[in-house]
């Protein structure tokens, strides 16, 4: 599971995700009803986390974390798409582990 800390305030919940082994150093995230509504990143290729940005907002978290899974940069054996679906793997088993 990825490093996450996660809080929530007026039904919206703030997920900052510290990514391992790429060059984003924090993923931040705002999430209501399951539907990323923004999201940060902090370091990182400028123009493609700003194409995952685009792509993400307003989509469920399972859809998101299940399309970004597994995507590898070079030879680094991660991304920092594979480490956001990795932190929303993780946000989605806590959320669960909540309501059970």
């Amino acid at each position: 599971m990825a490093n996450i800390e996660l809080k929530t305030e007026s039904g919206i919940d703030f997920l900052q995700i510290m990514p391992e082994g790429v060059c984003s150093k924090l993923m931040q995230l705002k999430i209501k009803n399951d539907i990323i509504i923004d999201v940060e990143f902090i370091g990182g290729c400028s123009g493609n986390l700003g194409g995952i940005k685009s792509l993400i907002l307003g989509l469920n978290v399972n859809e998101v974390a299940q399309k970004l899974m597994n995507i590898l940069c070079g030879s680094k054996g991660t991304s920092c798409p594979d480490q956001l679906a990795k932190g929303l793997y993780s946000y989605i088993t806590s959320k669960q582990a909540v309501h059970s």
